[in-house]
């Protein structure tokens, strides 16, 4: 590979070139379509699929199919007036009610770190030398992720010469890019060190633990205590996460996805006082619509407000009502 397709294929994530090849090849050899496509042979994949396939998966279809004709010099279909207005049908007859992921609440990590504190502390003593680093793996990404506010993929990217500790105070997580950083000057996120349910502490023991200076900091292990000499996988985490939180009893553990962590933190600041500049600023967000999808208000359907003014309603109109009986 030359220096010149080294930086052109640095300029696209991994994960999204191989979505964007999938896409493709769904098109091209699945479907039968052509390339380059017409923009009514695009409309016409959008109207075969607008029953099958989401309109989150449709709309990233559309991104593959635009990304290479821009690629190999063709005119984009994908944005000629039929492809916009059958999307925009495929909107209206087949809408969706978006999921979000059940927050992690910070009562449930303290359950589920002093699970695993007895857990670690139980795998020591039997010399189960794989479970117990599993275990203490499992804690440091449990706890940087829920302070952090990071997603699963985010954690999976994390490199342990990435990270520095500053005693006393706490860690700063460098990401030489992250999903808002478009002109790619890397991102810098830091960590508090805790008296309690302490990231910092969880993550120093893990490194400690596992030996690791350099590469991916959360890797897999297996059965024999060995650790892989990659990082974890992005799609790992969600089931990693769910098999711990089934272990320590967590309910309904299938509810919970790689945004949990981040939107139950985003919950805890709000009820804690943070103001959202405050809290767009920690976690990183660019857009305060991205920010209010993540937090939940305590009061969600507005009863606490509503009786306060029915209340107060009442208390104004009482001596009226007294005036008229009296008369």
């Amino acid at each position: 590979m030359s220096k010149l397709d080294q930086y052109l294929q640095a300029s696209t994530r991994d994960s999204t070139r191989r979505s964007y090849q999938s896409a493709i090849q769904h098109f091209e050899i699945e479907w039968g379509g052509f390339l380059p496509s017409t923009a009514d042979s695009v409309a016409r994949y959008l109207a075969d699929h607008a029953e099958k396939l989401s309109i989150n998966t449709l709309r990233h279809r559309l991104a593959a199919l635009a990304q290479w004709h821009i690629d190999q010099g063709f005119p984009d279909p994908t944005k000629a007036s039929v492809v916009r207005k059958v999307f925009r049908g495929i909107q209206t007859l087949h809408p969706i009610q978006e999921k979000r992921a059940k927050p992690f609440q910070i009562g449930q990590l303290k359950e589920v770190v002093d699970w695993l504190d007895q857990a670690i502390e139980q795998a020591r003593n039997a010399g189960c030398h794989g479970d117990e680093l599993r275990l203490t793996r499992n804690k440091a990404m449990l706890l940087l992720g829920f302070w952090r506010g990071f997603r699963g993929d985010e954690l999976t990217r994390l490199y342990v010469e990435h990270v520095e500790i500053v005693p006393h105070e706490g860690m700063i997580c460098y990401f030489p890019q992250t999903k808002g950083d478009r002109n790619l000057k890397g991102t810098h996120f830091k960590a508090p060190m805790l008296s309690h349910l302490c990231p910092v502490s969880a993550y120093l023991d893990w490194i400690e633990m596992s030996g690791l200076t350099q590469g991916a900091a959360f890797r897999a292990i297996n059965r024999w205590g060995h650790l892989s000499q990659h990082g974890l996988h992005a799609d790992s985490f969600i089931p990693l996460l769910r098999s711990l939180f089934t272990d320590a009893g967590v309910n309904s553990p299938t509810l919970y996805s790689g945004h949990s962590l981040r939107r139950g933190f985003a919950n805890w600041a709000s009820a804690s006082g943070w103001n959202l500049k405050m809290l767009m600023e920690y976690v990183g967000w660019k857009d305060i619509h991205s920010a209010l999808r993540y937090i939940d208000h305590p009061d969600s359907f507005s009863q606490q407000q509503i009786e306060r003014s029915l209340a107060h309603e009442g208390h104004l109109l009482l001596p009226l009502v007294e005036y008229t009986q009296g008369k």
